[in-house]
């Protein structure tokens, strides 16, 4: 039985993370941990903010950019480890995470995008990426999303760069530039997430797109990260390539 803690979980992804791992036979929710729930009961256990009061094997942190480096630091630090579905993990940061976790005993896995479906994409526009002359990328989320590119985004232009893509485009209306590849970031409410990667050749374009119409699309791929952590061979590891073996 895997000892599950959720960090942010008075929030909408905390919460059912919490509600989750607790239906889950294999997991036990033992800690929800969150400044802004402070006493109250999620998915049968009471939120607390001091940190201290958790002791668990994982960790599963939910939270803002603002905050993630700091509780990670702790989790680290306690020997814990940690599936990071917050966003906004560039390579700096993920540089700086890979020197406060040097030490730790437990394992940390940061997942940019836990739909198994947006995995499967971010492969497929690392496959197509050295055949075509450009490629831009456009991501859709909600208004209230705290970030922009957002994290999938982020890893799928580096992942795109790192396989030889490139766009040469006129500067002024491409978007951020992630890599040297153009990324368009869209926050409009009604959107849960969405991400779209256009690439131009010789007469031809090729668009892949994925979709999240629910939340509830993000929990399988949670679940399993929160099983493999424990076992992977990497301190640091980025996405859940290796633990769906793609």
């Amino acid at each position: 039985m895997i000892r599950v803690a959720v960090s942010g979980a008075a929030g909408r992804m905390g919460r059912m993370a919490a509600e989750t791992v607790a239906a889950a036979e294999d997991l036990e929710l033992v800690a929800a941990f969150d400044p802004a729930g402070a006493g109250e009961m999620i998915a049968g256990v009471v939120s607390v903010t001091d940190p201290a009061a958790i002791d668990c094997d994982v960790v599963i942190e939910f939270t803002i950019p603002e905050v993630v480096m700091g509780n990670l630091e702790q989790w680290g630090r306690r020997g814990f480890h940690a599936v990071v579905g917050t966003s906004g993990f560039s390579a700096d940061r993920l540089e700086q995470l890979a020197g406060l976790w040097g030490d730790s005993a437990g394992n940390c896995l940061v997942v940019p995008n836990f739909s198994i479906g947006a995995v499967v994409m971010m492969r497929f526009a690392e496959l197509a990426a050295p055949h075509f002359e450009g490629v831009e990328v456009i991501e859709l989320h909600h208004g209230d999303k705290p970030d922009a590119p957002s994290g999938t985004a982020l890893a799928t232009a580096a992942r795109i760069a790192a396989a030889g893509g490139k766009n040469d485009a006129v500067p002024g209306g491409s978007g951020a530039d992630i890599a040297g590849i153009p990324v368009h970031s869209v926050r409009l409410p009604g959107i849960i997430a969405s991400q779209e990667v256009v690439f131009g050749g010789l007469g031809e374009t090729m668009a892949i797109r994925h979709d999240t119409f629910s939340r509830e699309a993000f929990m399988p791929g949670m679940l399993a990260a929160v099983r493999a952590v424990v076992d992977l061979a990497e301190k640091l590891t980025v996405g859940l390539d290796p633990i769906l073996g793609i």
